[in-house]
């Protein structure tokens, strides 16, 4: 064990402390049949939370962590200090980047045999403490080689690199019994047209993800590959911009039905979306896979990635997940970091504890408006219309058959309120 939360304990539910403990989040509460801890699958991002060193666009690293070096050493006790706080915070699950959890060699298999051993210590430490892997990923963003893409680059030796990384990462996954395997392409887009033959990166894009579906058959990779919508940053124009886009291109390359969305609470505010609408719409093409939940600042136009702590909008997520039969072999991953003002390391505690707490509060709360049918039952109403013989009817016939329709019955529609106030009245009776 090492020193460096400071004889912190694993956190209790305790509604009357006044340390650190769970206030909501009481993981064996049963809620609609099941234990929260089952509903919200917490997970905590290796990134944010031991690899990132505090800067900002304007200035660089203020946290000062014992495991900062590009060591192996290093690596080994950052690994050791995650695990301590997996138990603190007795989430079930982590997750991470490659680049997270190794020193870069010098080389592809230098970096590979580094990652590896990582690899191996997560293995017993998992064994050791019940912790399990979420999901795994490749950071194919970070490092220059990157700067043009990784599937789509004009460089055939990156898109090479990029397919032998993934391959060891999938490989790594599998080996950790991991639930899910993301792809987040940082920047699979462009920055100008100028120098970009779109037709082509997106064919690229379509065949490197094609391969990786085929790898997890051939390996018998049991979970789910999942591909992150992001917009805008750190690319101008991305290829997987949000629900929709990605949809299209599952559809065009066949792969619909072999990948789904990790939904990112934070991206969705940058598509121009609410986090709701990205999760109903994952939800209704069913490609709703995992979440990662965050917020941004809703006064700046860049991705923030800071814990939640809106009910409202966190309810609001859980409730589409709640209607979509949950999040199956997904989870609730913190894709958040630290203010690079918060120095101490119990800040990382109390920072995932009031995370989870919101997330508790929101899923219970919409687990009750389900329960009630505050929402559905007016919503039913609503279309009530079209659950008649003579509407359904209408969707087979055609445009001189309905229009005959209309003006035999010289009926003139009257609108009807949608009532989007009272609907926001219930909404806050149960945050």
């Amino acid at each position: 064990m090492s020193d460096f939360f400071g004889g912190i304990a694993p956190l209790a539910f305790d509604p009357d402390a006044e340390g650190l403990a769970f206030r909501h989040y009481d993981p064996q509460e049963i809620v609609m049949g099941k234990r929260l801890s089952e509903h919200l699958r917490f997970a905590v991002a290796y990134w944010h939370s031991f690899a990132w060193p505090g800067g900002d666009p304007f200035g660089g690293q203020t946290f000062d962590r014992p495991w900062w070096g590009d060591t192996m050493e290093a690596a080994r006790l950052k690994a050791e200090i995650a695990f301590e706080m997996f138990e603190i915070l007795g989430v079930p699950f982590f997750c991470w980047h490659d680049a997270d959890i190794r020193p870069e060699g010098a080389s592809f298999a230098e970096s590979r045999r580094n990652f590896e051993e990582i690899v191996a210590v997560f293995e017993e430490k998992m064994a050791a403490t019940g912790v399990r892997l979420l999901w795994g990923t490749a950071n194919l963003f970070s490092h220059r080689r990157f700067m043009s893409g990784a599937a789509t680059n004009p460089d055939p030796d990156v898109f090479a690199w990029s397919a032998a990384t993934v391959k060891t990462c999938l490989d790594a996954t599998h080996r950790l019994n991991g639930e899910n395997y993301v792809l987040w392409g940082g920047r699979e887009g462009y920055e100008t047209l100028l120098n970009t033959d779109m037709g082509r990166e997106l064919e690229q894009m379509g065949r490197f993800l094609s391969m990786v579906v085929e790898y997890k058959h051939k390996i018998g990779f049991p979970g789910q590959i999942l591909i992150e919508p992001k917009p805008q940053e750190p690319t101008k124009h991305q290829y997987d911009y949000d629900v929709a886009t990605v949809y299209g291109f599952l559809r065009r390359f066949g792969l619909e039905d072999e990948v789904k969305v990790n939904i990112e609470q934070g991206h969705a505010i940058l598509a121009g979306h609410s986090f709701e609408h990205e999760l109903a719409l994952a939800r209704e093409l069913g490609i709703l896979g995992s979440i990662d939940m965050n917020r941004n600042d809703y006064q700046s136009g860049w991705d923030t990635d800071q814990f939640p702590n809106n009910v409202p909008e966190v309810t609001l997520a859980y409730y589409e997940i709640l209607k979509a039969g949950g999040l199956g072999r997904g989870g609730t991953n913190f894709d958040a970091k630290l203010r690079r003002q918060s120095l101490d390391p119990s800040d990382l505690i109390a920072a995932h504890a009031g995370a989870m707490d919101v997330c508790a509060r929101g899923l219970k709360a919409a687990a009750r408006m389900l329960e009630d049918d505050a929402l559905e039952g007016p919503r039913r109403a609503r279309y009530a219309g079209w659950e008649t013989p003579e509407a359904q009817a209408m969707l087979d016939s055609d445009l001189d058959s309905i229009a005959a329709r209309v003006e035999a019955d010289g009926v003139d529609p009257r609108p009807r309120s949608g009532q989007q106030e009272k609907l926001e009245a219930i909404v806050n009776r149960y945050v």
